[in-house]
């Protein structure tokens, strides 16, 4: 089931099951989180619940998507309540990247980048046993529900920002429960977006870099994970050409850490347990066109599509104007 937050023409808003390019939708739900907290208070499947209360009236989701009233398929009232967090590293890529990496880190430890030995210690211990802990990955912050863009949204890249690439990834979307328990609804495709230049300079630069908007959806895949996800990330020029594209792949079969060692160290910590909170947690990626030597420019648009997830999720690029901020003394 895919389900799809959007905005009548008269800016009310709706939640639906996406079927092809209709949106059958929901009665009585105006969003996910609320279809999400009945789910979770009546014990039931989110799937059920959906189907259930599924109504007679569609909407065509194609004109829906051209009139820019999509939403990002599950967000939180108060932003501030939606966390956007992602670990890293944590795939292993197409046949011939997994040989070249292997390979670096076959050697002595010592010799290998902090960034290698984190590969590495995921390639060994970051598919545990079914109730085992296994190793945590790298983690970062990337903002509150603010930074959440849906497609057909133009993605900001800061002036200060050297530059503004996609990186296709998975997210887990989750909401937290009154009894404190994480709930995952689903997974969407998204478009994480990252300063490359920025964090190359420097690791340690990585938390700055993240600190970036990005994208979500259109839809929300309910249920678990395919083993194995095919998909292709595009970048379109101004003039509507493709300017870059290439294939990705995800999915525990293609990554060096099961999703269930990822959640369990994000989770871990009693700050992301808060009852009502909404977090979209990104799985990583091994897809870049920054690798490939592409400089991405505002007006250019990301295209990020997986079968399993439906439509394709687009962001333009825009530049994005800052202020100098002078902290003021009181």
């Amino acid at each position: 089931m895919l389900l799809v937050q959007f905005k009548t023409e008269a800016g009310q808003r709706r939640v639906g099951v996406l079927e092809q390019d209709a949106i059958r939708v929901i009665d009585g739900y105006a969003t996910t989180y609320a279809l999400a907290r009945e789910a979770i208070a009546a014990k039931a499947p989110l799937e059920l619940v959906a189907a259930r209360a599924v109504g007679s009236e569609t909407q065509s989701f194609e004109a829906v998507a051209k009139a820019g009233r999509l939403l990002p398929p599950l967000d939180h009232e108060d932003p501030a309540h939606c966390y956007v967090t992602g670990t890293g590293l944590t795939h292993l890529g197409s046949a011939d990247t997994r040989d070249a990496m292997h390979k670096k880190i076959g050697g002595d430890v010592e010799s290998l980048s902090d960034s290698m030995k984190m590969f590495r210690l995921g390639v060994e211990g970051g598919k545990p046993a079914e109730g085992a802990r296994g190793v945590q990955p790298e983690w970062f912050y990337k903002g509150d529900g603010s930074v959440v863009r849906a497609s057909g949204q133009d993605l900001p890249m800061p002036d200060f920002a050297l530059d503004g690439g996609e990186e296709p990834e998975i997210a887990g979307l989750y909401l937290i429960g009154d009894d404190g328990q994480p709930y995952r609804l689903g997974f969407a495709i998204g478009n994480e977006f990252s300063d490359h230049v920025t964090e190359r300079q420097n690791y340690l630069y990585l938390a700055h870099s993240k600190l970036r908007d990005c994208g979500v959806g259109p839809a929300l895949l309910v249920g678990e994970l395919p083993a194995h996800i095919e998909g292709s990330s595009r970048i379109y020029g101004k003039d509507g050409q493709v300017r870059w594209a290439k294939d990705f792949v995800s999915g525990e079969q293609n990554m060096s850490h099961t999703i269930a060692n990822l959640e369990y160290h994000h989770f871990k910590y009693g700050l992301f347990n808060r009852p009502g909170d909404v977090h979209i947690h990104f799985f990583g990626t091994a897809t870049l066109s920054f690798a490939d030597s592409i400089c991405v420019e505002a007006g250019e648009t990301f295209e990020i599509e997986a079968p399993a997830f439906g439509p394709a999720l687009r962001n333009r690029l825009a530049l994005e104007e800052t202020k100098f901020t002078k902290v003021s003394a009181l």
